[in-house]
């Protein structure tokens, strides 16, 4: 563990040190934001429309059986939908979708030698391929979350018309007792934290894979399984953190 942080800690700072210097790789960060952003987007408003129904439901079904009145479930719902639901189920799913490919594509360079080669080339692997990476999940992530928020919030605002009796006015007179425009920048900046973990996470193991298609398999579970602790991790910090304002 402590030779994976060290590693882990050097790739990190070679990333940051080398997003100041040229060149700038637009072309990739380009075609890494549309793999990241656009080709996730229909899998995470699919799950995020669900998640967010069962969340209203299950909202208005307890609060009926403690206190016998669901009056303020769209404005716990919608609170809870910005700040946690939609920024962690979509991280959760990028971790599963975008880690799981990151370290797989990283890892089957490593073993064919083609990392070797660039830096026989001169060409810097983290900057050729961490950065674009890292800069698309970033931006990637917060369009994504601002996205699944919306999304959430609509489908809960539906399904409270149709099976709890509140109306779409009803619902958003509720929401803006509760939630704040604050509430939505928590969340993006969540979304952008959670975009800094997942690449970093899956180049680190994609750069250590081992030989075999073993080995990129256990690099791609690997990545997987340590991002998704490390975005709990971080979604508790940033959470504790922002009950203070």
């Amino acid at each position: 563990m402590f030779e994976h942080f060290v590693s882990f800690t050097e790739m990190t700072t070679h990333a940051i040190f080398s997003a100041f210097r040229p060149p700038v790789r637009i072309k990739e960060s380009f075609q890494q934001l549309y793999f990241v952003a656009n080709q996730s987007l229909i899998i995470i408003v699919f799950c995020v429309c669900f998640a967010a129904m069962v969340t209203i439901l299950e909202s208005s079904f307890h609060m009926r059986l403690v206190v016998q009145n669901d009056s303020m479930v769209p404005g716990f719902a919608a609170m809870l939908i910005l700040r946690e639901l939609g920024a962690v189920v979509t991280a959760l799913l990028l971790t599963s979708r975008v880690g799981a490919g990151i370290a797989a594509e990283v890892g089957l360079m490593q073993t064919t030698e083609q990392i070797d080669a660039l830096k026989m080339l001169g060409i810097d692997p983290v900057q050729y391929l961490v950065l674009p990476r890292l800069f698309a999940c970033i931006f990637g992530g917060m369009i994504l979350t601002i996205v699944a928020d919306l999304v959430c919030i609509y489908s809960a605002m539906l399904v409270s018309d149709m099976y709890l009796g509140f109306s779409p006015a009803m619902f958003i007179s509720g929401m803006r007792r509760f939630v704040h425009f604050k509430d939505l920048i928590f969340s993006v900046i969540k979304g952008a934290s959670f975009g800094v973990v997942i690449p970093l996470v899956s180049c680190h193991f994609g750069f250590r894979c081992k030989s075999g298609a073993e080995g990129v398999g256990l690099a791609t579970t690997n990545s997987v399984v340590t991002s998704s602790i490390v975005i709990i991790i971080i979604d508790f910090v940033l959470s504790y953190l922002f009950t203070h304002f």
